[in-house]
């Protein structure tokens, strides 16, 4: 059997950057249909290399194939506030069968923040020393449940940390529900609306697990 959970936050009025208007009603105008207005990197989303000026690559040209694969899921926490993850917090049995191409999502617990200001100005970040680790060790993606991998009220970590990954890994940011998945180990697929040279999008995001 499988258990597909939804790593992706609802798209709500109280959610920073994105806003839901009544354009249309079924009474004055025979359907209903609503005008949506997002920043490209609000709620669960997918950055682009553009984003930060690591290439020309944009989310439109980001390859499907990028986009979904093994994932294994990192139990950190216990990281707490503005904490750094480094590679020591991956377990040893992890690292021994991780293979390059396979992906990592942090779970932390974070977005149960996602309403307050500790969501932004406290989250727990990617350390530098991690980021190049992700790199060597062809990481394919990187999921983190706070809205971005580093602080974003510092801009060059922010910018260092983005630059450092942004070079191969894919990162995926403002995950949730992590804690409706089993095990350590999942199918995850993370597809990005395909909007002609974004610099990111709003993502649905996905893990498929295999039980008994």
């Amino acid at each position: 059997m499988k258990n597909i959970v939804d790593l992706t936050l609802s798209y709500t009025n109280q959610l920073d950057g994105f806003t839901k208007k009544t354009n249309k009603t079924v009474k004055d105008d025979g359907w209903n249909a609503s005008t949506l207005t997002f920043y490209s990197h609000c709620g669960t989303h997918m950055d682009a290399p553009a984003h930060f000026n690591v290439s020309d690559q944009t989310i439109d040209q980001i390859p499907l194939s990028d986009c979904m694969g093994k994932a294994w899921i990192i139990d950190v926490r216990t990281i707490g506030f503005k904490g750094l993850i480094t590679s020591d917090h991956i377990p040893k049995n992890i690292k021994e069968q991780f293979i390059p191409g396979d992906s990592l999502i942090f779970w932390t617990d974070w977005s149960r923040y996602v309403d307050s200001s500790i969501y932004r100005d406290e989250l727990p970040r990617i350390s530098e020393e991690l980021a190049l680790w992700c790199v060597k060790q062809n990481v394919k993606m990187i999921g983190v449940e706070p809205p971005s991998v580093a602080d974003v009220n510092n801009i060059e970590e922010v910018t260092n940390i983005h630059q450092i990954l942004l070079q191969s890994v894919v990162i995926i940011e403002g995950l949730t529900n992590i804690d409706a998945v089993q095990s350590n180990t999942i199918e995850l697929i993370a597809l990005p609306l395909k909007i002609s040279n974004g610099d990111g999008a709003p993502a649905r995001v996905i893990a498929i697990e295999n039980y008994s």
